[in-house]
Order: C-alpha cells, then sequence, then structure tokens
C-alpha cells in the first residue's frame, strides 16, 4: 500500500512538474521570461502559485526546467548522421514552435544582469561543442578551423532562425538551408 501511495505521489509530482513546465515555455515565449509573472503561470497550469517554488525553488529555476525540456525536445529532432540530414534537421528545428522561446528570451538576454545571460552563453558553448564534434572528421577547407567555423554555423542558423520568425514569408527555409549546405560543402564538409 505505501508502494502504490508513493508512486502515486512520485506520478503526481511529475505531472504537475510537467504542468507548470509547459504553462511557463508558453508564456516565456509570448510574454517573455521578466513579464510572466508565478501567478500567471499558475493560472495557465491550473496549478497553485506556490507549487511552482515548491518544484523549482525560484522563478530561475523554472527557467532552468524549461530550457532543459526543450533542448531535450530538440536534442531528439536533431541526431544528424550526414549533411543531407542535418539540413533537413535544421529546417524542422527552425520551424518547431519551441524554438520560438529562443528568439523571444533572447533579447533579454543581451540586457546586463540578466538571468538569461548566463545560460544563453553556456547554451551557445554547448552548441559550438556539438557542432564541432559533428564536423570533427571531416577534411576542412585551407585556413578553415572547426572553432571558427562551428561559431559561424551557429550564427548562421540563429540569423536564419530569426529572420524566418520575424517574416516566415520572406525566407524560404527550405531553399536557404539548401543554399547554406552548397555552402558548407565548398568549405568541406559533407
Amino acid at each position: 500500500m505505501t508502494t502504490s501511495r508513493a508512486t502515486r505521489r512520485a506520478e503526481t509530482t511529475q505531472e504537475s512538474r510537467r504542468l507548470l513546465v509547459t504553462a511557463a515555455a508558453e508564456l516565456f515565449t509570448e510574454r517573455g521570461y521578466r513579464q510572466t509573472t508565478f501567478e500567471d503561470i499558475a493560472t495557465r497550469s491550473g496549478l497553485s502559485r506556490g507549487s511552482i517554488p515548491w518544484h523549482f525553488g525560484n522563478k530561475e529555476g523554472l527557467l532552468a526546467a524549461v530550457v532543459e525540456h526543450v533542448v531535450a525536445q530538440l536534442r531528439t529532432q536533431t541526431d544528424a548522421r550526414s549533411l543531407d540530414d542535418a539540413l533537413r534537421a535544421l529546417v524542422t528545428f527552425t520551424g518547431s514552435p519551441s524554438t520560438q522561446l529562443f528568439v523571444t528570451l533572447i533579447a533579454e538576454a543581451m540586457e546586463p544582469g540578466s538571468p538569461l545571460r548566463k545560460w544563453y552563453a553556456d547554451l551557445h558553448g554547448a552548441l559550438r561543442d556539438q557542432v564541432r564534434s559533428w564536423i570533427e572528421g571531416a577534411e576542412l577547407a585551407d585556413g578553415v578551423r572547426a572553432e571558427e567555423l562551428s561559431v559561424l554555423l551557429l550564427g548562421a542558423v540563429m540569423g536564419i532562425h530569426q529572420q524566418w520568425r520575424i517574416a516566415p514569408d520572406s525566407v524560404d527555409l527550405d531553399r536557404t538551408y539548401q543554399t547554406f549546405g552548397v555552402l558548407l560543402r565548398s568549405a568541406g564538409l559533407d
């Protein structure tokens, strides 16, 4: 009996966390991090305001959980084995509703003292590491180093993403990423 009660409690806790993370992700995307309150999140999730600090400690803890959730979703979409796989994954990644969160929050991350600044720096570092590991075995063109190429690749993807989010009718993702593939192949990637 105690085991089933503990199991139910764990399931309830997990479901409450999921509801809070989902509500926070939606609201951070719609309003931004600073403009979203615990009350907003509680209302959207259908849970009490007090459940947020209970599960996450504070708003930054909730943000960390939201980001971990979104990044985990995106990682499952971007397990590329070849350049063509990677380009297809980038189209899917860019068009994913959850990536809107990154565009919304980047403006706040640029402000001095923002709790998002360190998170974005860490995220960018992790993404550059992932890109470097992907291009590690490639024979790059003379003068092209993996470190700088990873910065360029990440910057291009972020720029394409932001342009598409701002004016989706003006950016053809498929053709843009096809052209991007041509450039990457000329740098020695395939």
